[in-house]
């Protein structure tokens, strides 16, 4: 009967957002006086798992890549194999794609964009955020099985004690239909999912020659660099930094919108985010309306002079 997390990682390393969904897991598995047991895949040392509350950990071989199918079909025999009538997941896009066969596949309940522990059990009812972030909702999971997906950044980290003793588990499979050619990505940033500050540059910045600032910043800063629509549209920058409605989702602690006039699509996409912040030199841009803070000037003299500040606080602090 235990609560069930499913655990995303990363050529074997955990995803700061799963890490999450144990802290969340095992509030949840306190208040119904139960185990948290973890389902991941391709992970060789789940001990760090114990930190944030997991009891147990069935860990899956799977070589040939990510398969919503394959694996929301693992999920579902994990969660039948321990009784789990409660399912957590995080609101990556791979927990997102796969959780509704996974609630097909249990007859169960989902509910996502859950940023708070269930306001009660019995019935189980969770606060989630609705109309792009504008709204919260109170919903009541009924089904037996109950799936919760836990927004980013919401919950937070929370250490707690646990074993985190690992099993291999293996279940019976279906056969992929997904064949993966090639995989490439960039080792040496941050990952827009994970981080907590998210500097995103828009079309006000002119040109791609002119993104070393954007990526300067984030580097004082430790943050991702984003982008909107029009400008991966426009070639300047990989589609994989489109944050929006249509793009990536954002639900970092701090996002600078530079040059960005705030469409709402753009705003839909980033509404979950914290504080948010504009650069602009047109003060009626929408995102001002948005923003918690905004600097109505140019980026080309706002942003050295905020790098530049940035680093003289860091050495008076280092």
């Amino acid at each position: 009967m235990s609560v069930l997390v499913y655990i995303e990682s990363d050529q074997g390393k955990f995803k700061k957002s799963a890490l999450e969904v144990a802290s969340y897991g095992k509030a949840v598995a306190d208040k119904l006086g139960t185990s948290v047991t973890a389902v991941t895949f391709n992970v060789t040392d789940a001990s760090e798992l114990g930190k944030y509350g997991v009891d147990k950990v069935l860990n899956v071989s799977n070589s040939n890549g990510f398969d919503a199918k394959v694996y929301a079909d693992a999920i579902k025999q994990a969660a039948t194999t321990e009784g789990s009538k409660v399912v957590v997941l995080s609101s990556t896009s791979d927990s997102t794609y796969l959780a509704p066969l996974l609630a097909v596949g249990l007859d169960a309940g989902y509910a996502s964009n859950v940023v708070a522990l269930p306001t009660s059990t019995a019935p189980f009812v969770v606060k989630r955020t609705a109309f792009t972030n504008k709204a919260f909702a109170f919903t009541e999971i009924s089904t037996d099985i109950k799936i919760v997906a836990v927004s980013n950044n919401s919950f937070g980290l929370v250490e707690a004690s646990g074993n985190a003793t690992m099993e291999s588990f293996s279940p019976n499979l279906p056969s992929s239909n997904v064949k993966v050619e090639s995989v490439d990505k960039a080792t040496d940033k941050v990952s827009i999912a994970d981080a907590e500050i998210v500097v995103s540059g828009g079309r006000g910045l002119k040109g791609p020659e002119n993104w070393g600032m954007i990526e300067e910043l984030a580097e004082v800063l430790g943050a991702a660099t984003a982008c909107s629509k029009p400008v991966s549209d426009l070639g300047w920058r990989p589609h994989s930094e489109h944050v929006g409605q249509t793009g990536k989702p954002v639900a970092s602690n701090l996002y600078i919108a530079i040059g960005i006039s705030g469409a709402i699509q753009h705003l839909a996409g980033i509404n979950a985010s914290k504080v948010k912040v504009v650069i602009n030199t047109d003060p009626e841009a929408p995102f001002f309306k948005a923003a918690d803070y905004g600097v109505v000037g140019d980026a080309f003299e706002v942003v050295p002079a905020l790098i530049e500040k940035l680093k003289e606080f860091k050495a008076q602090n280092a």
